[in-house]
């Protein structure tokens, strides 16, 4: 019988989510639910140095926010947990010991000014960054080096130790990666990394194959930059007896921003978000903006997320949800590094919001303004007014700039663009408008404007002549959806009040 799919993503909670970790979020939940399988949130809390209050929480915050929840985790329970790596600490003890015990593993007492020592005695023009390896190994102080009675007094003396896997000299670890295919790695240009620290707590290397094992975890997905780890954790999978449990691996491509890597650094220096919601630092008081807070539908952030660095092989660039689950192929996922465009984001965005409903983007538009002291907002007219200017907005955050002055009269005009042409006769005109839209008993856009026309003809003016201050008069300035539309969606008395107003300014 064929295993079940069952995923995971292990974040550590140090810091805000960018947009790689929330794309592998996203690469593991479309896997997961393609193949009818699981995708599992494990906390990697295991360097209690780097935790950072608050930053679990945001971390279930940004995939609810993003309809990417997992199935099990610290707060969706499920059959193997716990889910946080801290309350697991026993587990991994007992097997880093059985690797001791079995010849792959060995006790390292190496004290930090020791280390430090290796570092600088080592260091040769060839090597100028000595490591802990097959060479130097015997030249520590650890239970290689040691005499059995010694590392048993050591032990009992509680003396500091770490558990170092002993990498094999010159042997060839291979494995398919699901996007890259086969790699092959020297096992002799690898360290012998630490398994377990002195405080008993696991490093990754040792927890994320012991819980991935423990957890059935059928494919692990994760960022290139632990590719390098490979061949530690499948000579971990081999040496603990569980190779052919091992799960399929695949090493995702770096998302690339204007420097390179993209990092906080270029949001901050080009004015883009790269996490998926606010991030306040309790640490240094830092907020860093989101997509979300920055304007963007959860629809449109994991569309264009999907795409970079995946396609489905056609020209397609809108998907839903659903259509990615359908279609999402590990196996078309690029190895090159995928670039962020912020202007393409922006436009996926754009496209989101113009296929959506009035109804449903109503809820977040409705908060943007109350957000922006707009108290009173009548719902009737909040439908209308998101139907006639979704379709000029690029971030939900527009919705405000673009129909604030549906809610609040205008206090400040684009005199400047109304006074070199104002006189009598546009004045008189405009009184006359008012005394024709007082008598209008069809308020509808199409019959404002041939009436507006009209009288313009009777008074010998050009209607380009008096349309901009028109619309000044209705919004402060030459922008906005079609001016009738507008006075259509104002209303009447509304729409002569703002005209008198305007009159006693211009």
């Amino acid at each position: 019988m064929e295993k079940k799919v069952r995923v995971r993503f292990a974040p550590s909670p140090t810091g805000g989510l960018h947009l790689g970790g929330m794309r592998t979020v996203l690469y593991n939940y479309l896997f997961a639910k393609q193949n009818k399988g699981d995708f599992i949130l494990r906390i990697e809390d295991t360097d209690q140095s780097r935790f950072v209050t608050g930053a679990e929480r945001y971390i279930f915050d940004c995939l609810k926010w993003a309809g990417l929840e997992p199935d099990e985790s610290p707060i969706h329970r499920g059959n193997y947990g716990p889910y946080r790596q801290s309350e697991r600490k026993e587990i991994y003890r007992k097997y880093a010991e059985q690797l001791v015990a079995d010849g792959f593993a060995y006790y390292a007492f190496d004290t930090p000014e020791e280390l430090e020592k290796m570092r600088q005695d080592f260091k040769t023009g060839k090597n100028p960054s000595p490591q802990y390896d097959h060479e130097l190994r015997n030249k520590m102080k650890n239970s290689l080096t040691l005499g059995e009675d010694e590392v048993r007094r050591f032990i009992s003396e509680e003396i500091p130790y770490v558990i170092r896997i002993k990498m094999p000299e010159k042997e060839l670890v291979s494995f398919n990666d699901m996007i890259r295919g086969e790699i092959h790695f020297d096992t002799s240009l690898v360290d012998d990394k630490v398994l377990l620290k002195a405080d008993g707590m696991p490093t990754y290397h040792l927890a994320v194959v012991v819980d991935d094992y423990l957890m059935k975890i059928t494919h692990a997905f994760r960022g290139e930059e632990w590719l390098s780890s490979a061949p530690v954790h499948i000579l971990l999978w081999k040496y603990l007896g569980w190779k052919k449990e091992m799960p399929q691996w695949a090493h995702l491509p770096l998302i690339l921003g204007p420097n390179g890597k993209l990092s906080k650094r270029d949001g901050a220096q080009f004015g883009f978000p790269v996490f998926a919601m606010n991030w306040n630092d309790p640490k240094n008081g830092e907020m860093t903006e989101g997509f979300k807070e920055k304007g963007f539908l959860p629809e449109a952030f994991i569309n264009f997320l999907a795409l970079l660095g995946w396609n489905d092989g056609t020209e397609q660039e809108i998907f839903t949800k659903e259509e990615l689950i359908q279609r999402f192929s590990m196996e078309r996922v690029h190895s090159g590094g995928a670039k962020f465009d912020y202007e393409k984001a922006k436009w996926f965005n754009h496209e989101w919001i113009k296929r959506k409903e009035s109804q449903d983007l109503k809820p977040a538009v409705r908060n943007i303004l109350v957000e922006k002291s707009i108290a009173e907002i009548d719902d009737q007219l909040l439908d209308k007014v998101i139907s006639l200017v979704k379709d000029r907005c690029t971030l939900l955050t527009d919705f405000y700039d673009q129909s604030v002055f549906f809610f609040r009269t205008p206090d400040q005009y684009d005199l400047t663009s109304v006074q070199p042409k104002w006189g009598e006769s546009k004045k008189l005109f405009f009184s006359e408008i008012i005394r024709n839209y007082e008598l209008n008993t069809d308020w509808s856009a199409t019959v404002l404007e041939t009436n507006f026309k009209e009288i313009a003809a009777a008074n010998k003016i050009k209607p380009g002549e008096v349309l901009s201050t028109f619309r000044i008069m209705l919004v402060g300035g030459k922008f906005g959806p079609g001016v009738f539309d507008i006075a259509a969606i104002l209303g009447k008395d509304n729409t002569i009040q703002r005209i008198k107003k305007a009159l006693t300014i211009f």
